[in-house]
Parts: C-alpha cells; sequence; structure tokens
C-alpha cells in the first residue's frame, strides 16, 4: 500500500477532495475506481489534476447508489446551459454513460466506459489498492492507463505518458531478480 496526502482547492479541509468524494461513495455503497489524473498522483506521477475522475459500476443496484452519493455533491452538468434541467436519479444515470458534473468538491468526472479498455467489470480485474487518509481506494492499473492515454492521444495524455511509461519501467525493474 502506498501513503498519499493532498488538499482540495475548493473546500478548506485537511482532506483532498479524492477522499471527500470517496468517503461519501463508500457510505453510500458506491462501486467506483479511480482513473485519470488522480490515479496518476497514486503511482507517483508529478502531473498535477484538480478534477477526480471516477469509473463506476453499472449495475442497477449500484447505479441507484451512485444517484444517492450524487445528491450530497449538488452535481451541475459541466458547460451545459445553467437553465438545462439533470434530474440525478438511476434512470437518468443508466440513459448516459460518462457524465462531467461541477460540484460543491470541484470537477468531477463520471466515466462508465473508457476506450479501448473497458468498464468497471473489465478494470477492476487488475486494479491496484492504495490508502489515502483512512480509506483504501483502488484504482484503474498503470497498464490499463497507459492503454488509454495511448489511445486517447490528447496533448495533456501524451505527456502523462512520458511519466508513467517511466513509472511502469520503475516498477518493471525493481521488481527484477537481484544477482
Amino acid at each position: 500500500m502506498t501513503r498519499f496526502a493532498s488538499w482540495s482547492m475548493h473546500i478548506v479541509s485537511d482532506k483532498s477532495a479524492i477522499e471527500r468524494i470517496a468517503e461519501i461513495f463508500f457510505r453510500n455503497g458506491v462501486e467506483f475506481l479511480i482513473v485519470g489524473g488522480q490515479a496518476e498522483l497514486l503511482f507517483g506521477s508529478p502531473r498535477i489534476t484538480y478534477d477526480v475522475d471516477l469509473c463506476y459500476r453499472r449495475t442497477a443496484s449500484n447505479l441507484e447508489r451512485l444517484a444517492q452519493a450524487l445528491v450530497e455533491l449538488n452535481p451541475k452538468l459541466r458547460g451545459a446551459p445553467s437553465d438545462l434541467r439533470f434530474r440525478i436519479d438511476a434512470q437518468s444515470l443508466a440513459l448516459g454513460c460518462n457524465f462531467t458534473f461541477s460540484t460543491a468538491l470541484g470537477d468531477l468526472d463520471l466515466l462508465g466506459y473508457l476506450e479501448p479498455v473497458g468498464g468497471y467489470e473489465e478494470l477492476i480485474r487488475s486494479a491496484e489498492a492504495y490508502v489515502v487518509g483512512d480509506l483504501e481506494l483502488h484504482t484503474i492499473s498503470l497498464g490499463d492507463l497507459i492503454k488509454i492515454k495511448r489511445h486517447i492521444r490528447r496533448p495533456k495524455d501524451i505527456q502523462s505518458l512520458v511519466q508513467l511509461e517511466a513509472i511502469a519501467l520503475v516498477r518493471e525493474q525493481q521488481s527484477r531478480p537481484k544477482d
């Protein structure tokens, strides 16, 4: 396990946004994985990120729990007109897949599917565990995140790849038997 500490720019607290969101999700029984920049930080990358990207399980029961958790975060669709009404419930979540929200704790992206790897069911198979504050959180695997960054290839993903591939190389070297 790795210990990680961070701070949130949105609400003054000794807990990071990922910790506070994870606490809400755990309290509601939501099944999720950390992906994106927060996962990169947990892997040891120096990349700075201000949003939280999570992959969530898309079962009917988990969508119900996710909707309950989201109510606590007071989400608004990011980039949508302010007068656009969006009902936070399991049915609305089931009709979409990937959502970008602005919340009381900052930007939150909820991803039901990540090209080219898949959804929660595929990602959980090789997930990694980290201790963040008092929580044990699961992240996308380093290998899966590298696959996704190579596939997407936005400028920030290409920059991330340099760090992620270096971390993979260090892990590989550390796992080799010593002579």
